[in-house]
């Protein structure tokens, strides 16, 4: 008789989860991951420099030498929401 896990749901999963992929796709997949990943970075980088030049005050003199701990929450929020986006793009 098989064992099969239970997830946190309840719903059956295979005794073995795992992904195969076979090995002459593997090349393909590393160049699509790397090339997908350089565009996230980019958009990224872009989307953070319009933030740090359309505000009125220097992100790094208000989080770095005085300590504005609310400003740091803001763009921590601000870079996890670009960082959705641009997953989301990329994925599809």
């Amino acid at each position: 008789m098989p064992v099969h896990l239970l997830n946190p749901l309840g719903f059956k999963l295979a005794p073995t989860a795992g992904f195969v992929v076979p090995m002459n796709q593997l090349a393909d997949l590393v160049v699509e991951t790397l090339v997908f990943t350089l565009i996230g970075l980019i958009l990224f980088s872009v989307a953070f420099k319009i933030i740090t030049k359309v505000s009125p005050f220097s992100i790094r003199k208000e989080i770095e030498e005085d300590q504005n701990i609310a400003l740091g929450i803001v763009i921590a929020a601000v870079i996890i929401g670009i960082a959705m986006i641009v997953s989301a793009a990329v994925h599809g």
